[in-house]
């Protein structure tokens, strides 16, 4: 397995677990790319994923900066970002506008394409819940479905996670004929 994965879905849905078993299956190093700011209210959580991870593995931490740091890892090697809407959130609370942000998911979805290895990529599908009750919210919801799908249609692959099961998505030309 080569190439863009993506594995999208909801909360808890199996995303992280999937692209664990993935990157486990394959002969190559692996790296783990973590998006999420070292911060008071996730250090527990991170602290439990650094823990869940094989100790071969090496992590790398970026909240912000996904192409330069992609770039930096042996092309050879299987990398698992984890996780896209993480990003997304790092890049608004740095006041980048949209346009920005989704220049940065053409970037990262180049770069991740140009690697000899696998690249496994977690995001979260935000567009299948409630209605944002802020303006914020409302902006993130659709930003994310667009960032999503830049990375998705540079991707080899994509699958829907739902309660541990994951769903493989065809291109749109393997859903209909125009």
């Amino acid at each position: 397995m080569r190439g863009l994965t993506v594995l999208t879905g909801g909360a808890r849905s199996g995303k992280s677990a999937l692209a664990f078993r993935l990157a486990s299956a394959l002969d190559t190093p692996v790296t783990f790319m973590a998006t999420a700011p070292s911060d008071v209210g996730m250090e527990e959580r991170i602290a439990r994923h650094r823990e869940d991870r094989p100790s071969g593995w090496t992590t790398v931490e970026e909240p912000v900066d996904l192409s330069r740091a992609l770039a930096t890892i042996p092309s050879e090697d299987t990398v698992i970002v984890d996780c896209i809407t993480l990003w997304v959130s790092n890049l608004m609370l740095a006041e980048h506008d949209d346009p920005a942000i989704e220049i940065e998911a053409e970037r990262f979805a180049t770069e991740a394409t140009r690697r000899a290895g696998a690249t496994i990529v977690v995001t979260n599908e935000v567009g299948s819940g409630v209605h944002p009750p802020t303006s914020l919210g409302f902006r993130f919801q659709d930003l994310m479905g667009r960032v999503n799908a830049i990375i998705v249609d540079r991707s080899d692959r994509a699958f829907l996670c739902v309660a541990g099961r994951a769903v493989a998505l065809p291109a749109p030309e393997g859903i209909w004929a125009p």
